[in-house]
Parts: structure tokens; sequence; C-alpha cells
């Protein structure tokens, strides 16, 4: 089915990836690196230490692209083998997990909305399923409370004041499901605060799991969540990832325009912010009017937001994903012939997807302060 040089070019990409995601989880999980020196050096005892964090990681990663890999190869949709995409940014100093994700290309015609949502819907469900277990193990196993000492020896300094304002603090965001798991199956006395979570080997790479999974799950476009959009609400599905797509993108630009911002500042803030939503909105399928319309009224909003609530703020690292989306995936589905639904078992297996999004979704899901 595919050729020796396709499996020798998939499997080299999916090991250099394992190695940087290693590499990038030794940096978080033990603050080791290969460009350190002296006690911060990455050592071989700890390159293999770091592999608590990228197997299941990234195992949970391919288990996701095997769900649509196989499923494809069900519905007889040709496709290729799944293309990790390595991403370990320490030699220019940029905190990075390791890779940019993993990812299929059909190249196959796909003219039916069933084939559609189980190959969009099968690669978050399967992947979720692992991410369980591995959160679940990694809150059940936690180590003595103790254990943060070994990473961070000053914290058992009682004269310990913090870093000091010159030192980017980061904590993870949380979500509804980690939350609730960390309540569930956690020793309360060993659980570690969200700010310390990147520590936790299992822990980490479950949380990023989840982030992977809430992402796909959008219901926008041609990610698995508009796959499923599509499927479930055969006439109205263009009307929900528009509807969902300018929701996610108002709520990440909120303050990126203020009426508390110098005039100076604005007179080219403002301009640069609404040519910024236009583009986003290039594959919307709107005319011309009906986009400056709608983006002038999300720019109108979040400003008109900002002035009554200045302490609001949104998640502007969403504006990067909402360019993608439009710019370059689109926020528009592609259509079939008919309007036929899916039947009972595949519409609740498109909610209970749904509900998978709401609760490992995460407003703010990497927090720099």
């Amino acid at each position: 089915m595919y050729s020796p040089k396709e499996y020798l070019k998939h499997g080299v990409l999916f090991l250099v990836t394992l190695i940087a995601t290693t590499l990038a989880g030794a940096e978080w999980v033990y603050g080791k690196s290969i460009l350190a020196s002296g006690d911060d050096f990455l050592t071989w005892e700890f390159f293999w230490k770091s592999m608590a964090y990228s197997i299941p990681f990234i195992g949970i990663l391919l288990v996701h692209e095997l769900g649509h890999f196989f499923t494809s190869i069900y519905h007889k949709v040709k496709c290729t083998l799944p293309f990790f995409i390595p991403g370990w940014l320490g030699f220019i100093g940029a905190p990075s997990i390791g890779t940019f994700g993993a990812v299929i290309q059909m190249k196959g015609f796909i003219n039916s909305r069933k084939k559609f949502f189980d190959i969009g819907v099968a690669g978050p469900l399967a992947g979720f399923v692992v991410a369980l277990v591995v959160l679940a193990y990694g809150f059940l196993t936690l180590p003595e409370s103790n254990y943060i000492y070994g990473i961070h020896p000053e914290y058992a300094d009682p004269n310990f004041q913090g870093y000091g304002e010159d030192v980017i603090e980061f904590e993870l965001g949380n979500n509804l499901l980690f939350e609730l798991m960390g309540n569930l199956l956690a020793d309360p006395d060993r659980l570690p605060a969200m700010s310390e979570m990147i520590h936790y080997p299992f822990l980490f790479a479950g949380y990023l799991a989840l982030f992977f999974t809430a992402l796909n799950l959008l219901p926008i476009g041609q990610l698995d969540g508009g796959h499923v959009i599509f499927g479930l609400f055969p006439k109205r599905h263009r009307e929900i990832s528009i509807t969902a797509f300018s929701l996610f993108i108002t709520y990440a630009g909120v303050g990126v325009i203020s009426p508390y911002f110098p005039m100076e500042e604005l007179v080219y803030r403002i301009p640069l912010y609404i040519g910024f939503l236009f583009i986003c909105y290039s594959k919307a399928k709107l005319g011309i009017q009906s986009r400056l319309a709608l983006i002038l009224s999300i720019a109108a909003f979040q400003y008109v937001l900002v002035y009554f609530k200045p302490e609001w703020d949104g998640y502007q690292g969403w504006l990067f994903y909402s360019f993608l989306l439009g710019r370059v995936m689109g926020v528009i589905h592609p259509e079939v012939s008919g309007f036929r639904n899916l039947d009972k078992k595949r519409q609740a297996i498109g909610w209970l997807a749904i509900l998978i999004f709401v609760l490992c979704f995460s407003p703010r899901p990497f927090i720099f302060d």
C-alpha cells in the first residue's frame, strides 16, 4: 500500500519528534538541557527519565492519528501515514513542547457525510481514551510532596520569597476534566499546584493531550469537531462553524484594542487589527460587505467591552490559531450530496464528542505572568 520510501520518511519524522519531545520534556520536568552546562546539562540519565513525558505524549498523538488512519482504511478512503512534526525550540532559547502535532492527509475523495463523521471523530475519541489512562496513572501515583525539592531546592528554604519581578512565571490553565480527575483520584497532600504540573511528566503529557483534543474538536471548518458538526447538523453546519469561529476570535482578541490605550497607539493598532480580522475571514465565503460588517462588529464589541470591563482580557495566544483556521484551513466544511441524517448511534457519539470538547477545553491553557 505504501512504498518503503514513505515508511522511511514517516518513521524518521516520528523518531525525530520523539527525540525532540524528550529534549523538551527534560527542560520542563527537570530543568535540564543539552545547551546548558554544569548541573543543568542534560545527561543520559535524565534523557531516559524524560521519556516518561515524551512516550505517553507522543503515544496519545499516535493513537489519535491511527484512529483517523484505520477508519479511513475501513471506509476505503486513501490517506497518508501519520506525519509527525518535530518542534523543539531550545536552540533559540524558546519554550516548546517538542512537537507541533501530527496530521494525516486525505488523498481520496469523500462524498459521504457518514464517512466524514466517522473519520473525524475516531481520532479524538481514540486519543482521549488513552489520555484518560495516562492521567489516571499520573494522579494515582503522585510522588511524595517533597519530590519538588529535588527540582527546586530553593523551595525548601523558609526564607524563599520568589524569583522577583524579572522572572516570567508560568502555569497551566485548568480545564473541567483535569480538575475533576485531580480532585477524585489524587492524594490532596501530594497534588501539586498548576504552576508545578510541568514537573510531573505523566500529568503534563496528559494535560497536553487534552489540549490537543480540545483544539481538534473545535466545531469549526475541517477540524475533527467540524466533521462532527457537519454530520450532526447537515443543514446548519455552515452557520454553526462561522458562529463558533466568531466567538472564538472575539474572546481571543479582547484587549487588543482598548479605549485606555494612547491615541497615537490606537491610530495604527485599530487598522492593523481590523486588517488581521479581515484576513482571518478570507475563506469564510462571505461577501465583502458581510465580512466587513462582521469584523467591524467584533472589533466594536471588543472595544466597548474593555471600556466597561477594563480588567477583562482574552487569550491572545488564540489569535495565531485563529489565523491558521481562517486563512489556511478555512472555516467552511466542504459539502456532500444530500442531507441524510446520521443514525442514532452516530448521533450519540457526536454529542459525546461535544461533551469531551467542553470537558477538555481551557480558555487560557498556558498562562505567562
